[in-house]
């Protein structure tokens, strides 16, 4: 059994494009078969250089490795569609030697003629109504098309069940054109022929286009693979599909702001599919066990990126609690502030396993620890507009740092003693935890958050943590 993943490399990869290789994939390796990656690249006018290797470097950090295509090869190479030019116009010709194809020499202002005409006539534009009728023997540099057999349609669809189109949407399609290269509806059904593709997935903006395929694949003697239509993914709106416009990003933008693979995957994989059961955090071998056609659902799939965010934050956490914090660490590599960079990695590594259970994406690594690594300038208006800390003094509020660094001074530097130590302090101070903890926070941290006092004034060590306070001791008395 096979399956296939057919991209263009025209630019970046959406995350679309990269649904449209994770349900063939999972499928594949759910029956045992072999998952095929092959790039349709012969429309030479949206080629993007590079391209082609964004999309095998996005497929191999997701985990989904191909078994046939570029760079491990295999018996149906080659697996670039202009590579494979003396092939098309070997099937071409098998349509050309039964009567089913034609060499097509008129120049477009006809064409455009013909178009005008129907419009005027308020009828659909239908070039079979114009075929030539004394064609040339076709040559590279002339388009060649299929000559159609309009009659009705049927089929069914792995997704949308039972389907029919009459013969009015049948036309005379472009095979080759004139640069010699074949177009995507001829293309891929060859392909998929000749490497033995048993199940084509694709998304549902394709459906109208399956009546010209059924009539060429009976043209050429071919059996129909099984068709899958993917339902878009909308707009978190839910009213079109999504675009640019909507927020999302390409694939590498959200991998370089922070999002793992995992948590790509298997959101990816959910938008659009379910099991059936309320789980919603699932490992890539779990994907692949459970998948099934029959649980794509056949409408859009809203498109959220705050479950996203929160998928990838419960596998942060579950990378450094399955895993071990090195193996989180390993990941943060690129994400960590500059500031960061002269520490040894196992200071790193405390800071990240005090901090990791907050984290949405890599990314914010950068806002949440700079702090550990460099004296954060002096904003008192932090205090003295904190809710739990504006109602005191500024002489109670030097009273409090005081009689903290006196205590600390004395305490055992571990997370336990420190601990203890903040809970006498908030006995000797007649403090609730929100106050005193608030004030300590502020003054190591200046920050929007920070993880579990006596775990950050543990990582900070002893000298750093009095040095700060005594910072803003400083600082309010001269304020």
């Amino acid at each position: 059994m096979k399956t296939r993943f057919a991209p263009s490399p025209t630019g970046y990869i959406h995350i679309g494009n990269v649904r449209s290789a994770i349900y063939p994939y999972l499928l594949a390796k759910k029956l045992g078969g072999q998952f095929i990656l092959r790039i349709e690249d012969t429309d030479r006018t949206r080629f993007v250089e590079g391209a082609t290797e964004l999309i095998e470097d996005t497929l191999r950090w997701l985990g989904l490795d191909w078994d046939e295509g570029p760079i491990v090869g295999g018996p149906d190479a080659p697996y670039f569609q202009s590579e494979r030019k003396a092939i098309y116009q070997a099937w071409a010709q098998k349509l050309i030697t039964t009567g089913r194809a034609y060499a097509d020499d008129t120049d477009p202002a006809t064409i455009q003629q013909y178009r005008e005409k129907c419009q005027k006539e308020k009828i659909p534009f239908l070039y079979r109504n114009f075929r030539p009728e004394n064609p040339p023997a076709w040559h590279e540099g002339l388009p060649l098309r299929f000559k159609a057999d309009p009659k009705p349609r049927h089929w069914h669809d792995e997704v949308m069940g039972d389907l029919d189109a009459g013969p009015e949407v049948q036309d005379d399609i472009i095979l080759i054109k004139a640069d010699g290269f074949p177009t995507y509806n001829f293309a891929h059904l060859v392909d998929d022929a000749e490497m033995g593709v048993d199940y084509v997935m694709r998304g549902v903006e394709y459906l109208s286009s399956t009546p010209n395929y059924l009539a060429l694949y009976e043209a050429l003697g071919l059996n129909c693979p099984k068709l899958v239509s993917l339902p878009h993914i909308l707009a978190p709106t839910g009213n079109k599909k999504l675009g640019k416009r909507d927020g999302a990003k390409s694939v590498t933008e959200y991998r370089e702001d922070g999002i793992l693979p995992e948590a790509m995957l298997n959101y990816l994989a959910c938008l659009g599919w379910n099991d059936g059961t309320e789980q919603e955090i699932y490992h890539k071998s779990e994907l692949i066990k459970r998948f099934s056609l029959d649980r794509i659902q056949n409408s859009g799939a809203r498109y959220d990126e705050t479950k996203l965010l929160w998928l990838n934050g419960q596998w942060i956490r579950q990378i450094a609690d399955e895993e071990g914090i090195d193996a989180l660490y390993n990941r943060t590599v690129a994400f960590w502030p500059d500031a960061a960079k002269p520490y040894p990695d196992d200071y790193r590594q405390q800071v990240l396993s005090i901090i990791y259970d907050r984290l949405k994406t890599l990314s914010d690594l950068h806002e949440m620890t700079t702090y550990f690594f460099t004296d954060p300038e002096i904003d008192l208006n932090l205090i003295y507009q904190n809710k739990f800390l504006k109602k005191f003094s500024e002489e109670e509020l030097g009273e409090m740092f005081q009689t903290t660094v006196t205590t600390l001074e004395k305490t055992p530097w571990d997370p336990e003693s420190l601990q203890t130590s903040l809970n006498e302090l908030l006995t000797t101070l007649g403090k609730k935890p929100a106050e005193l903890f608030s004030l300590i926070r502020i003054a190591l941290s200046f920050a929007p958050f920070s993880p579990a006092l006596n775990l950050t004034m543990n990582v900070l060590g002893k000298d750093l943590t009095l040095a700060r306070l005594h910072r803003v001791i400083s600082a309010i008395e001269n304020d």
